[in-house]
């Protein structure tokens, strides 16, 4: 299978072409992953740390890896993208730019959810150790996921104070990752046993994008923007124009 990821959900433009053929079995359950060489797999793949921009630089990116792999867009099985929680500008840039190739492409597109993207590679590890995957919502919110050392999910995507992030201390001693890990290591219960290991990468990696993405069902529309809470600029009052 062949697959273009992108991802411009957070503070990164990114995207890459896999090829799962390389790779032989891998999926295990729900999401989670086994003996994966992504490197070995990855055709081509750029990312460019940003945390504006995305609209400007995403189609130049998606060309030249696309270029750099020797493939076109009539050769992609499917295409997968970061589909939230994140960035709302950001979020609508790479969401529009995969719905608009997979439909000129006549291929699916699939969404993956930034919090999945960011544990993936600690669920590829395994073990009994949860997993805490946290966005900074700013605000003392986070995004964040739970999921079990085998990448089962112990609690959805939500959002939520800090101290309710905290709380996954029942499950265990975790693996926290994502830009918001310091901030739940900072608060976490002194009572329960310190975090295993705080990992705070500002974006997933593309090539774990790309693998969900070939793990995901295609029979339903999944590449929709993923919003845990409305966005923070809304329409001053009065602004809206008559109906004629």
């Amino acid at each position: 299978m062949l697959i273009l990821a992108i991802d411009t959900a957070l503070e990164a433009c990114s995207a890459a072409v896999l090829d799962t053929a390389a790779a032989g079995d891998g999926f295990a359950g729900d999401g989670a992953a086994v003996e994966i060489d992504c490197e070995r797999t990855l055709i081509a793949s750029e990312t460019l740390p940003m945390k504006r921009g995305h609209a400007e630089a995403l189609m130049p990116l998606i060309a030249r890896v696309m270029e750099r792999a020797q493939t076109n867009f009539a050769a992609l099985d499917r295409i997968a993208v970061t589909v939230g929680p994140g960035s709302f500008t950001g979020l609508r840039v790479g969401i529009a730019a995969a719905r608009g190739l997979a439909l000129a492409a006549a291929r699916p597109a699939v969404g993956i959810t930034t919090l999945a993207a960011l544990a993936a590679p600690l669920a590829a590890e395994g073990g009994p150790d949860p997993i805490v995957a946290a966005i900074d919502a700013r605000h003392g919110q986070v995004y964040f996921q739970v999921l079990g050392g085998n990448g089962t999910t112990l609690i959805r995507p939500r959002i939520g104070p800090i101290e309710e992030a905290t709380r996954a201390a029942r499950f265990g001693t975790p693996r926290l990752i994502g830009n918001a890990a310091p901030l739940l290591a900072a608060a976490w219960p002194a009572q329960a046993p310190a975090p295993l290991d705080i990992d705070p990468r500002p974006a997933p990696d593309i090539a774990w994008v790309a693998w969900l993405g070939a793990a995901t069902r295609t029979d339903q529309d999944s590449a929709r923007p993923l919003y845990l809470r409305p966005p923070d600029a809304r329409p001053a009052a009065g602004a809206a124009l008559p109906r004629r």
